[in-house]
């Protein structure tokens, strides 16, 4: 995609330069190593900065194509494949997901009602698609270490995942062996259900996930350096991720040696697997705001994406905060002044646990980027901040 003057995409160039202030602070004060931001707009590139260090103790710059561990910014890709399906007819929202993946036939729901005692109840209805795309399915990840289901999904799921005893079909047989959180369609919940969807794109199409990505996302969109693992002649360009120090400062948590992402995995993770450059992700995002087409490919009809981007949860039910709800495999802004930031309603987008970011305004015809690799328990707010910089910088 073109670089242009920010001015002739409607940006002050000065105001845009309090992005580099402020995401060079970050680095200087030794909260983030390094990051890479970007701004496109009307399919233009007008700020694209590259700040601090891929790799600290190997004393590699940041570059605009380095490649980051998305984690969960696979998501939105996934959900875009099994949308793809949707659209031929392979299935309906509303299937139950037993039809396809049969070990979800026999799934229980924890009996959240007073003094229940861990007891397991029947669902009211089978798990769905749309269930699975929204997060309202029941799921979980795992997170939790005082929650009896989550303390299952360590056990049961996650120590064999580590052990590399599962592919993606035993990982899904396990998954569906633990109890629902709550009745299917209920509520909203985090989880492991992208990583189901990514088995469902398997059954369906009849060919191995990342076979499913490789051929019908990543080649028509020219997406040359995502993958579910880094090749040899790519290691170099690959980042190291951080954490924070108990006395201040940054250690690694996951460096390039002995990486796992330095191998194809044995279960691909729709859910946040992959590992991509920003102008690769740039190109998935604007075939999004382009209504599903990008330099001549369609991936999804125009319709398909404007349903994949509206509010899914119903009003009394939200993603963490009132102002943010979600659609098929999206969070979408509600309610700006919620919010209490810069943006517009409608704002869709999703981030990943190492602190990368996107969101597509269609009202403004904008794309941000943020990317970094920093894993820490509390979020890190240069997201945020990235964001209203953007914004602000928008004078027409």
């Amino acid at each position: 995609m073109e670089t242009v003057q920010p001015e002739s995409m409607g940006f002050s160039s000065q105001r845009l330069e309090r992005i580099n202030h402020v995401m060079q602070q970050y680095v200087d004060e030794k909260k983030l190593a390094g990051i890479v931001s970007l701004v496109a707009r009307h399919g233009k590139i007008v700020h694209f900065e590259k700040f601090g260090m891929a790799d600290i103790r190997g004393k590699k710059p940041m570059q605009t194509d380095s490649l980051f561990r998305i984690y969960s910014m696979t998501k939105p890709i996934t959900s875009t494949a099994v949308l793809m399906l949707f659209e031929e007819g392979r299935f309906r929202l509303t299937d139950p997901v037993q039809q396809y993946i049969p070990a979800f036939k026999d799934v229980k729901v924890l009996d959240s009602s007073p003094n229940a005692a861990k007891r397991l109840i029947e669902p009211n209805r089978p798990v769905s698609i749309r269930d699975l795309l929204t997060h309202t399915a029941g799921l979980s990840y795992g997170f939790d270490d005082n929650f009896y289901v989550d303390d299952l999904y360590r056990k049961n799921m996650w120590a064999k995942m580590d052990r590399g005893s599962l592919n993606l079909e035993g990982m899904v047989i396990e998954i569906a062996k633990i109890p629902l959180l709550f009745q299917p369609g209920t509520n909203f919940h985090y989880s492991t259900a992208v990583d189901v969807l990514g088995y469902l794109v398997q059954v369906v199409s009849g060919i191995p996930f990342e076979d499913f990505l490789q051929l019908r996302i990543f080649d028509p969109l020219g997406m040359v350096d995502t993958a579910f693992y880094v090749p040899q002649e790519k290691i170099g360009r690959f980042t190291v991720v951080y954490g924070p120090e108990e006395k201040g400062g940054l250690k690694v948590v996951d460096q390039v040696k002995g990486s796992r992402y330095l191998n194809p995995p044995k279960a691909p993770s729709g859910g946040g697997g992959l590992v991509a450059s920003t102008l690769d992700y740039l190109r998935f995002c604007q075939m999004l705001l382009n209504h599903g087409e990008f330099e001549g490919m369609r991936l999804l009809g125009r319709k398909t994406v404007e349903l994949m981007t509206l509010d899914h949860l119903p009003a009394s039910v939200d993603v963490g905060s009132p102002h943010e709800g979600f659609g098929l495999g999206v969070s979408v802004i509600r309610d700006v002044a919620k919010s209490q930031n810069l943006g517009s309603v409608g704002i869709y987008g999703w981030g990943g646990a190492a602190n990368t970011n996107f969101w597509i305004d269609p009202v403004e015809d904008l794309i941000g980027i943020f990317m970094s690799q920093y894993m820490a328990p509390d979020n890190m707010p240069a997201e945020t901040d990235y964001r209203n910089l953007v914004y602000q910088a928008l004078v027409d």
